[in-house]
C-alpha cells in the first residue's frame, strides 16, 4: 500500500485539471486530488477544459480526462491540447468499452491510463509515477532556462523566452504572425506541422490563418531567415531545420 506522505512529497507543488462529466465521480475524485495537489480545477466536458487550458497553457502540470464526454470527448481534447502544448502531461480514464478509442490515443503518444471503475490504489500509483516524471521535467526546464535559444545558423538564433529573432546581436523585426509561426515550429524541432495544425494553433492564439496565407507568410518569413531554415513538404506541411 502506498504511503500518502510519499505521494504528497511529489505532488504538493503541482496543479491538476480533472475532466469528467459524471458528477458523482467528478466530486469524489476531486476530493481525493485536493488532498495531494496544491491546486485542483475541474471541468465537466472537453470543451470547457479546453477553454480553461487556453487561458493559461502552463497552469496545469497534469490533466486527467475521461474519454466519453458530451460536447467534446477526451480524444478530441487531447488532440487540441497537444496542438497548443505538445509536451503536456495527460492521464486518460478508460472504461472497458472505450477500446475503440485506445489505438488513436496511443498514436497520440498517450502513455498514462487509468481504468474505470477507478481503484483508489491504482489512482495513487499513477499519480505518484506521473508526478515524478513531471517534477523531473520541471527540474530539467529550470536547469536549461538560460539555454532556450534555437540556433538557425552560425549567426541567427531565436530566443523562445523573449520571442525574438537575432542575427548576431541585432534583432530582426518580426510581425506578430511571423513570431507565432516560428514559436510554434520550435515547440518540437524537426517535427512536420500540417496546415491544419498550424491553423489550429493560430486560432488558439485568437488569430486566423488559412492555407493560402500560410504559404504567403512562409514566403515572406524565409527572406528574414537563413537559407533553408524552413522546410516545406508538399502536401504535408512545414518544419524548422536548425543549425547542427
Amino acid at each position: 500500500m502506498l504511503n500518502s506522505k510519499e505521494i504528497i512529497n511529489h505532488t504538493e507543488n503541482l496543479s491538476i485539471l480533472f475532466v469528467e462529466d459524471y458528477e458523482d465521480l467528478r466530486v469524489n475524485i476531486a476530493h481525493i486530488l485536493k488532498r495531494f495537489f496544491k491546486d485542483v480545477t475541474v471541468a465537466t466536458n472537453g470543451l470547457e477544459a479546453l477553454d480553461m487550458f487556453k487561458q493559461d497553457k502552463d497552469k496545469f502540470d497534469i490533466i486527467i480526462s475521461d474519454i466519453k464526454m458530451p460536447i467534446m470527448n477526451g480524444v478530441e481534447l487531447t488532440k487540441k491540447i497537444y496542438t497548443i502544448k505538445p509536451n503536456q502531461t495527460i492521464i486518460i480514464l478508460s472504461a472497458y468499452d472505450d477500446a475503440v478509442y485506445l489505438h488513436e490515443l496511443i498514436n497520440l503518444k498517450i502513455e498514462h491510463f487509468l481504468k474505470k471503475p477507478i481503484d483508489y490504489q491504482d489512482l495513487l500509483k499513477v499519480l505518484l509515477n506521473v508526478a515524478k516524471i513531471v517534477n523531473k521535467m520541471k527540474l530539467n526546464d529550470t536547469k536549461s532556462v538560460k539555454n532556450i535559444n534555437v540556433k538557425l545558423s552560425d549567426s541567427f538564433t531565436f530566443d523562445k523566452n523573449k520571442k525574438l529573432l537575432y542575427n548576431g546581436n541585432n534583432i530582426i523585426t518580426l510581425t506578430k504572425f511571423e513570431m507565432i509561426f516560428i514559436q510554434f515550429l520550435t515547440n518540437e524541432i524537426g517535427k512536420i506541422y500540417s496546415n491544419e495544425e498550424i491553423s489550429s494553433y493560430y486560432i488558439s492564439q485568437n488569430e486566423n490563418l488559412d492555407s493560402a496565407n500560410i504559404r504567403k507568410l512562409v514566403s515572406k518569413l524565409r527572406k528574414k531567415l537563413p537559407q533553408n531554415s524552413i522546410e516545406s513538404l508538399y502536401g504535408v506541411g512545414y518544419r524548422l531545420v536548425p543549425s547542427i
